[in-house]
């Protein structure tokens, strides 16, 4: 994927506020631990219905109301108009933060959700996570530590071919060579506390929404080595 200037750039972690299914008390949950809110198209209705500060609104503005627009001052709005990729996609590509948590993209249309998904994969060099009703999903970076108990479900799924390995799980995963149309590894299990490796940016990792607040400050940490330092 092309690289491309930063429009935000932040120290701290970011919010982004996508147009799909979330509420005010998930944009809140959100900003608790990622204070700097960027709002994604329509994603600025929620971000302006909860009182939230703008520090940018990015996306083509198909979806974005006048009324909305107008209420958000003009430095602080960034089109881009190409359609080539999703509104997610135009925004987490030119936000340097040292993670993203998306609220909003997930429940709602399965097609984008998928795009969402794909959306992780291709600007794996930004950290990101996705908030979703019962779930947390990013993209397995290349070492996590997690504080998961015995008995949460741990679910990987597959972009691309993918191996890794594990420890704090029932059912270790080295050894195992995972693929979209061959083995995927949802529904596996914590036996307490998990190490997850992965040897490329191609898997998505599932985990209970409790986890999230572990999940941001795992991905947020300098020695919680990033794909962009791995990957040509």
């Amino acid at each position: 994927m092309p690289s491309f200037d930063p429009i935000v750039y932040s120290s701290n972690p970011v919010t982004l506020v996508g147009g799909g299914e979330a509420t005010p008390q998930d944009l809140a949950e959100a900003l608790t631990l990622a204070p700097v809110c960027v709002a994604v198209d329509g994603g600025a209705a929620l971000a302006l219905q909860a009182g939230a500060e703008l520090a940018a609104v990015i996306g083509d503005f198909d979806s974005l109301r006048q009324e909305d627009l107008a209420r958000i001052p003009a430095d602080r709005c960034h089109r881009i108009a190409e359609q080539d990729s999703t509104d997610f996609e135009k925004a987490l590509s030119r936000v340097a933060a040292p993670v993203v948590i998306g609220v909003g993209f997930l429940g709602g249309r399965v097609d984008h959700q998928l795009a969402a998904f794909h959306t992780l994969a291709a600007c794996r060099a930004q950290p990101c996570v996705l908030l979703g009703q019962d779930e947390v999903v990013c993209l397995a970076p290349p070492k996590v530590c997690l504080p998961t108990q015995a008995g949460d479900t741990v679910s990987l799924f597959p972009l691309g071919p993918v191996a890794g390995r594990s420890a704090g799980l029932e059912w270790p995963i080295q050894g195992l060579e995972f693929g979209p149309l061959t083995r995927i590894g949802t529904s596996n299990r914590a036996k307490g506390p998990m190490i997850l490796e992965m040897q490329t940016p191609a898997m998505l990792l599932i985990l209970p929404r409790r986890l999230m607040p572990a999940l941001v400050s795992a991905l947020a940490q300098p020695e919680c080595a990033r794909w962009n330092a791995r990957v040509e």
